[in-house]
């Protein structure tokens, strides 16, 4: 497995990823397709200018065009100032194999040796029991359960918290 920068090609995974209600029942529900392209060119974008890393899960031996998922950290505003934060998702044929753990982890690992990023938070829905077992695996602290703004909906999720620097388990 290894990760790479999202591309404008990227669109079909996207699509699966963000607009199947499979995928999307702990976010809320799948979010329109019409906007996925302009979606993959703004994150492209961002990629290329590593100002948030958006990164695209190849599973290993079918190709780089085969995606299991995605890894991404970015920065964003809160009502507590910027944070930093990490989010994974892994379509349904790869879940199980621990293939968002080690995205995660491979994420958070160059976090930790750029000295990049700070405090990485993650906010997966209370209910999404494997991306909370990676969090904890990882030696995220969980601070509680809160209210997350995502694509204009409000999800109730746990409020976990990681410093790559000293926190990351070792793998």
């Amino acid at each position: 497995m290894h990760l790479r920068d999202v591309t404008e090609d990227d669109v079909g995974a996207y699509l699966r990823m963000r607009c199947d209600p499979e995928m999307t029942a702990g976010l809320g529900g799948p979010l329109p397709a019409a906007g996925m392209a302009d979606k993959v060119r703004r994150d492209a974008a961002e990629a290329a200018a590593d100002t948030a890393w958006i990164k695209m899960i190849v599973p290993g031996s079918r190709g780089p065009e085969a995606v299991a998922g995605s890894v991404t950290i970015w920065s964003h505003g809160t009502a507590d100032g910027q944070v930093s934060e990490i989010g994974w998702m892994v379509l349904p044929e790869f879940q199980g194999r621990g293939l968002g753990g080690r995205a995660a982890r491979l994420l958070l690992e160059r976090a930790r040796d750029e000295d990049r990023w700070g405090l990485v938070h993650a906010f997966p829905a209370t209910d999404n029991a494997p991306s909370n077992g990676i969090c904890r695996s990882l030696g995220f602290r969980l601070l509680g359960a809160c209210d997350v703004p995502f694509a204009g909906r409000v999800l109730r999720g746990n409020h976990w918290v990681i410093d790559p620097r000293t926190d990351l388990t070792a793998g």
